[in-house]
C-alpha cells in the first residue's frame, strides 16, 4: 500500500552513508504523504548495507506504526513534531555530520560567510538551546522537535528560507519539499559548516558576507524572479 513512499524514503536513507553524511547508523531520513497522513522513516539501528525498502517503517501523526514489522528510529517523534509544525516539509534529514555536529557541540549558528551559504540558506542556521533535565527525562525526542520549532518562532525564521537547524549539544536536522532536497540540503549544511571551520581558522575576525550580496544569490534560486537554471 505504501511502496511508493517506502522506496523514496529508502533511496534517500541511502545517499547518507553514500554522501559521507552518517557513521554505521547514526542517521535517519523520512518522507511524508500529507493526503494520507502518514510518514516513512528508517527503522531503528538496522545497518545501511542491510536495509532493504520493505524495512521501511510507516508512522502516522499520532505516532502509531501503520505498516512494517520493525521499530521505527529512536528520532522518530522528533520528526512528527516537525512535520505538525511546519506544513509543507516533505522531507526531514538528521546526521551526525562532523562539521555540522561541531558547530551543534560548540553552540554556534553557521553564520553566512560567502556565497555558498547564501545559495541555499537566507540567514544564519539557527543552533538552538540544549533541552533541560526534565526535558530529557521526559518525551526527549519530542522535546526535541518542540525546541527547534521554538526557536525558529523565536528568531521569526522562515522555515524554507531556512531549510536547517544545530540543536546544541546534539547535532544537525535539515528538511525540504521532499527527501531527496531534505538530503541535498544536509549535504549542502554539513559544505558550508566545513567552509567555516576553514574560514576561521585562516581569518578568526571574518565577518559575515556582505547583504546585499547574500540577496542576490538567494534571490537569483528562490525568489520570485529567480533565473538560475532551466526553465
Amino acid at each position: 500500500m505504501f511502496d511508493s513512499l517506502k522506496q523514496e524514503c529508502y533511496e534517500a536513507n541511502m545517499l547518507l552513508p553514500k554522501l559521507d553524511l552518517v557513521i554505521y547508523t547514526f542517521g535517519n531520513v523520512s518522507c511524508i504523504d500529507r493526503a494520507a497522513g502518514v510518514f516513512a522513516i528508517k527503522p531503528s539501528g538496522v545497518d545501511y548495507d542491510k536495509l532493504k525498502p520493505s524495512d521501511i517503517v510507516i508512522v502516522d501523526l499520532n505516532g502509531k506504526i501503520v505498516d512494517g514489522t520493525m521499530r521505527p528510529s529512536s528520532d522518530t517523534n522528533t520528526h512528527l513534531e516537525l512535520y505538525k509544525a511546519f506544513p509543507t516539509l516533505g522531507g526531514i534529514v538528521h546526521t551526525h555530520s562532523t562539521f555540522a555536529t561541531a558547530f551543534a557541540q560548540a553552540g554556534k549558528d553557521i553564520i553566512p560567510l560567502g556565497t555558498t551559504h547564501a545559495d541555499t540558506f537566507y540567514q544564519n542556521i539557527p543552533c538552538a538551546k540544549k533541552l533541560s533535565a526534565g526535558e530529557i527525562k521526559n518525551n526527549y525526542e519530542a522535546n526535541t522537535g518542540k525546541a527547534i520549532v521554538k526557536e525558529f518562532a523565536r528568531r521569526h525564521l522562515d522555515y524554507l528560507a531556512t531549510p536547517a537547524v544545530l540543536l546544541e549539544s546534539h547535532g544537525p536536522f535539515a528538511w525540504g519539499k521532499d527527501a531527496h532536497e531534505a538530503v541535498k540540503n544536509a549535504i549542502t549544511l554539513e559544505a558550508v559548516a566545513k567552509m567555516n571551520f576553514l574560514t576561521y581558522t585562516l581569518n578568526p575576525k571574518v565577518k559575515k558576507i556582505d547583504r546585499y550580496l547574500s540577496n542576490k544569490h538567494y534571490e537569483r534560486k528562490h525568489g520570485k524572479n529567480a533565473y538560475y537554471g532551466q526553465k
